[in-house]
């Protein structure tokens, strides 16, 4: 539970830097990013392999990336479920997922190296 916890608050802070760098990304407050997080990675854990699995074929013939119009769609329906959270394209939605990825895993790895 902790492993979550610490994992969606890095997540927010990504998701503030993100919305800080992109111009149509949205985000009301620090409590809505904290939100937007865990909505983020509970559709990460629980949608998102079973869209992987569905469109393998997909995937297999765009080499992969097919995966980042899978990345966007999560964005994308986050943004319908969490209030206060907006995102204004499928371009925006790809760089907020690409640098949410980035900066969440480069501040897991300043952790990790601090324990």
């Amino acid at each position: 539970m902790v492993s979550f916890l610490s994992k969606v608050l890095f997540t927010a802070v990504a998701i503030l830097l993100a919305t800080f760098i992109l111009n149509g990304v949205h985000v009301n407050s620090t409590a809505t990013a904290i939100l937007v997080a865990a909505v983020l990675g509970l559709l990460n854990t629980f949608v998102k392999p079973i869209l992987v699995l569905l469109t393998i074929p997909f995937t297999i013939l765009t080499l992969g990336l097919f995966l980042l119009v899978i990345n966007v769609i999560i964005i994308k329906w986050t943004s319908v479920l969490v209030p206060g959270f907006r995102v204004d394209g499928w371009w925006p939605a790809l760089w907020f997922s690409i640098i949410v990825s980035l900066v969440s895993s480069f501040i897991e790895g300043l952790v990790q190296a601090q324990e």
